[in-house]
């Protein structure tokens, strides 16, 4: 949580996970229990002040503050939000987005340029992943075994580069050419043996209904019903969402795509085309696999490499949508702006990363207009920061920025967000302790 603590000459302010003050003095103070992160509408929005303030003790000079105080001007919420944003690891944390701001205002603010299809930057981006994918299964044939762990992050990046070339298929985003697109995007993804347009119905939902609670098909935070609902499945969830956070798509690769009765009747038919393909990849891929080099092999050249694709997948999915302060809000309140423009993030990660994966954390404008090619997401972001910038959640991947997402955003509140499973089940939270334990807390 975040509160002030104020003195006759001086104020404090507290923010994030590990409380750290902004300025010292010979003081103490408390903040009333409750999540470690923000409510921000009352607190950025309103910038109404708090009446219970301070009690003062004359005997040990301590002061307690026992409420989150307000920001009274334009110039201290920005203030607030820049001390906000360094203790959750972001750069920037962008002010509410007012609520008459419409998805289309924000859209015609673009270039149109930056919807233009290039045929040429398309394959470009084929012949990138490809040749990284074939220089990665390279490497691991030949690295000796200490350095196969450099082999197969190479690999599983480059291999979430097929990803990326069958998420701008399924935008159709790729080509002019529809049939081009589908065939291109079903063997973009057969490598990573997904099917691709059980995927593509259901991450159409998640951009029709980003950060909508219940609705949105990526990630959300945990109901509290839920966790509440057996010892067993709490556990399960606290290991989910903590340690395996970073693998957590695999879980969700198997259940939601799988399932003919998960998709509408009309979808069902292409369901089972990508399935079909899906099964063949892997009845003949395989056991090709493993006859060449065995069931070694077969960990080696895929297994491998595909658990670092779903550490990407996890963690880009987690980042682009979730911090202790931005809101997934049911349908009846949600607005599309709001949720696309505030509810997105924006996270620069290392050149090679960026290059194997084709900009997709440049993640702002993929969710302002799906339609926009990947390689030009770059130009679209910089149009929005011009005209939107102090609206942006932006950060540069770094270690306080995961070990805030996987140890603050967990359970859904209303107020405040989220609460941390280890203010609702301390018990059961040892998962969460040691990651605040082990994890490295800097920016």
């Amino acid at each position: 949580m975040a509160c002030r603590i104020a003195a006759p000459d001086s104020v404090f302010l507290f923010v994030g996970a590990n409380q750290r003050p902004i300025k010292t003095q010979k003081f103490a103070g408390q903040c009333s229990t409750g999540f470690n992160g923000f409510a921000r509408d009352p607190l950025l929005r309103q910038g109404t002040k708090q009446n219970k303030f301070l009690v003062h003790s004359r005997k040990s000079r301590t002061v307690q503050a026992v409420a989150v105080p307000a920001v009274s001007s334009a110039a201290d919420g920005a203030e607030y939000r820049k001390q906000l944003a360094e203790s959750y690891g972001f750069r920037q944390i962008g002010a509410d987005l007012p609520d008459d701001v419409t998805l289309k205002q924000v859209i015609d603010t673009l270039p149109k340029e930056v919807f233009e299809i290039d045929d040429a930057k398309a394959w470009k981006s084929v012949l990138t992943s490809a040749a990284s994918y074939a220089l990665g299964l390279l490497m691991i044939s030949k690295a000796p075994w200490f350095l196969l762990p450099f082999a197969w992050a190479w690999t599983g990046t480059a291999v979430t580069g097929f990803f990326v070339i069958g998420h701008d298929c399924a935008h159709k985003s790729f080509s002019k050419n529809k049939l081009v697109e589908d065939i291109v995007g079903t063997l973009a993804f057969l490598p990573l043996i997904y099917p691709y347009e059980p995927w593509r119905f259901k991450h159409d939902r998640h951009h029709a209904k980003t950060n909508m609670l219940v609705e949105d098909t990526a990630w959300l935070p945990v109901d509290k019903e839920e966790f509440d609902s057996s010892p067993l499945l709490r556990k399960a969830i606290i290991y989910g969402y903590g340690p395996f956070r970073p693998w957590m798509s695999i879980a969700h690769w198997w259940l939601a795509h799988f399932s003919l009765k998960k998709f509408r009747p009309n979808e069902v038919q292409r369901v089972k085309i990508s399935l079909a393909c899906v099964f063949a990849f892997m009845g003949i891929g395989w056991p090709l696999i493993i006859y060449k080099s065995g069931v070694v092999g077969w960990i080696k050249y895929w297994l491998m490499p595909w658990l670092g694709y779903h550490f990407w997948m996890s963690t880009f999915t987690m980042v682009h949508h979730t911090a202790p302060h931005i809101p997934f809000k049911p349908s009846e309140e949600w607005n599309a702006a709001q949720a696309q423009l505030n509810g997105t993030v924006h996270c620069d990660y290392p050149r090679w990363i960026e290059i194997l994966c084709h900009n997709i954390n440049v993640h702002i404008p993929h969710h302002i207009s799906s339609r926009i090619p990947s390689y030009n997401l770059p130009a679209a972001h910089r149009s929005i920061q011009e005209n939107w910038g102090k609206y942006l959640n932006e950060a540069t991947w770094n270690w306080r920025l995961m070990r805030t997402i996987m140890t603050v955003c967990h359970v859904y509140d209303k107020e405040q967000n989220y609460v941390p499973f280890d203010q609702l089940a301390p018990e059961d939270s040892q998962p969460v302790a040691f990651l605040k334990r082990v994890m490295p807390d800097y920016a």
